[in-house]
């Protein structure tokens, strides 16, 4: 199911004017027209065209399958001259990344592209050591890619994830919406999480959930079965008859365990009282 969304925090983000729909005046201002062409689509599910033609940080020739096949990947969309909103996005990550017990380059990896044809590998790069820097964490600079790319490659992928974006003559900026995407392994889009914050509960579900639980543990597995993922929202919800199955397992398996320790304990005190009353 395709749901087309929105943003006009990206908006007033990423023109960097602080819009808030209402002049000095009182009068309250229509959106810009732009916005109409700005959102997310999403496209849950569908196979990202892993054989596009990308540069990386060094500007290598690379293919965006290069970095598909093990691990899920999360996909994020930006340019690396946003004033703001990219930066936001991007500081997200790192924060939320930084929270998580899984690795960058072991556990998962992730893919930023620039969707500004102009911007070359010094600038991945650049943007690059800043990120791993505030990650902060041994061998990011290996799971961590920064690629730019010829337009055709750009609008090749953008349209795959359904990522809309659009220039402004007149701030010349682009307008564009915010979000991540998490990838399986072997190319689809999983999960859309969105905005410039991202729950740490949310981004490690996700994973999980689109590495075919080859990642994780125990208790991600019973998250899994009690959460559900609202692609309304692009967050993960509780699902109350799921919670309220598992509460009466895990209330079973205490009164079960319970009721075995009484039963064993009960012979040995049974057993202790007569052999004090034959001493008597």
């Amino acid at each position: 199911m395709a749901i087309a969304i929105a943003f006009a925090l990206a908006a007033t983000f990423a023109y960097g004017q602080g819009m808030t729909g209402a002049s000095t005046s009182g009068t309250t201002q229509p959106p810009p027209t732009i916005l109409k062409r700005v959102g997310i689509e999403q496209k849950l599910n569908q196979q990202l065209p892993l054989d596009l033609v990308f540069r990386d940080d060094t500007g290598k020739l690379v293919k965006l399958g290069d970095y598909f096949g093990k691990r899920p990947v999360v996909l994020s969309m930006v340019y690396y001259e946003c004033p703001m909103l990219c930066g936001e996005v991007m500081n997200g990550m790192s924060s939320v990344f930084s929270t998580l017990k899984f690795d960058i380059g072991k556990d998962y990896e992730v893919v930023t592209v620039s969707f500004d044809p102009r911007e070359g590998p010094p600038l991945a790069a650049a943007k690059k050591r800043t990120m791993i820097t505030r990650y902060g964490r041994p061998g990011a600079d290996q799971g961590w890619h920064f690629l730019t790319g010829e337009q055709s490659s750009i609008q090749a992928l953008t349209e795959a994830v359904g990522f809309k974006y659009a220039w402004d003559e007149d701030t010349k900026q682009f307008a564009h919406a915010a979000a991540i995407m998490v990838i399986t392994p072997e190319g689809k889009i999983a999960q859309y999480l969105y905005g410039v914050e991202y729950a740490p509960k949310d981004l490690r579900l996700a994973l999980v959930q689109s590495s075919q639980n080859k990642i994780g543990n125990v208790v991600d597995q019973v998250l899994l079965y009690c959460y559900h993922y609202d692609p309304r929202t692009g967050k993960y919800g509780a699902v109350v008859s799921r919670v309220l199955q598992v509460a009466g397992v895990i209330t079973i398996v205490v009164l079960g365990g319970f009721l075995i320790v009484m039963f064993r304990l009960e012979p040995q005190s049974q057993k202790s009282g007569s052999d004090r009353g034959g001493k008597a």
